[in-house]
């Protein structure tokens, strides 16, 4: 597998933590150009210290800003000439019953998870297209199945999809390929930056990590799901069944998810 991502260009939003850090590391094992791009340049710095290879391009960008996305795309061109699979990963989660949350952080949700997508495809579409490359999200069961106290969080994965299974039809006969990647529940930091119903953070996971798929799994999930130009990946048996049973008995689904998550640690329900 690792052949097919030789001197290939990688973008990676978000690559500073969790999923965007497995990807980049996974990326530069398997011998890509990866750049990155994140928040905070102290985070950056920290990823480029530790993983040590010459190939990582990093950029200080928030992808919910239109100019930065534009300016992080800009300089991977720059670097490396060109692109060949942008992985739209950036995300912020929340955990608030919308009757209690403030609308800004509604607002913040979406212009971080789908307005940061459909920036940075935007500007790296020629260059992929060009190279008959790959557009990929880093989407989640919420873009499926509405999760409750997670509102904005699911309306950001559901436009996320609908954005990018509307771009997959239009590139059917381009040779890109675009495609989606749902992790169920995940080790990842999302969960400790998610945001409350005043867009704080709300500091701590009410899920026991330990018995989470790693982000490294997820990353090779990802690769692979890459490599073989998939369509979409579902990952877990619990995501696969909240999918399947969604579609087939809506209904059930409605109590079988509020019962789940009436009984988190601190649940709003």
């Amino acid at each position: 597998m690792q052949t097919n991502f030789q001197h290939k260009s990688v973008v990676i939003t978000g690559g500073t933590s969790g999923i965007g850090r497995a990807l980049a590391v996974a990326f530069l094992q398997a011998g890509a150009k990866v750049s990155v791009c994140g928040r905070r340049e102290a985070a950056l710095n920290a990823l480029r210290e530790e993983v040590n290879n010459p190939l990582l391009h990093t950029f200080v960008a928030d992808v919910g800003r239109e100019s930065d996305c534009k300016a992080f795309i800009d300089s991977v061109l720059e670097k490396y000439g060109g692109i060949d699979i942008l992985i739209n990963n950036a995300g912020v989660s929340m955990r608030a019953l919308f009757r209690d949350v403030e609308v800004d952080v509604l607002k913040t949700l979406m212009d971080i998870n789908f307005w940061g997508t459909v920036y940075c495809t935007k500007f790296a579409l020629p260059s992929i297209t060009a190279n008959k490359g790959t557009i990929a999200g880093v989407s989640s069961i919420a873009g499926y199945r509405g999760l409750p106290g997670r509102t904005g969080y699911s309306a950001s994965k559901f436009a996320m999809q609908g954005f990018l299974e509307t771009l997959r039809t239009e590139n059917l006969h381009t040779g890109v390929n675009v495609m989606w990647v749902c992790p169920g529940f995940t080790s990842s930091n999302i969960r400790n930056t998610a945001l409350d119903q005043t867009g704080h953070s709300q500091k701590e996971t009410p899920l026991d990590e330990s018995r989470l798929m790693s982000a490294e799994e997820v990353a090779q999930h990802t690769l692979k799901a890459i490599a073989r130009r998939k369509r979409t990946v579902v990952l877990t048996i619990q995501g696969k069944l909240t999918v399947l049973l969604s579609h087939v008995i809506p209904r059930w689904a409605d109590q079988l998810v509020f019962n789940h998550f009436r009984k988190e640690p601190g649940s709003p329900l």
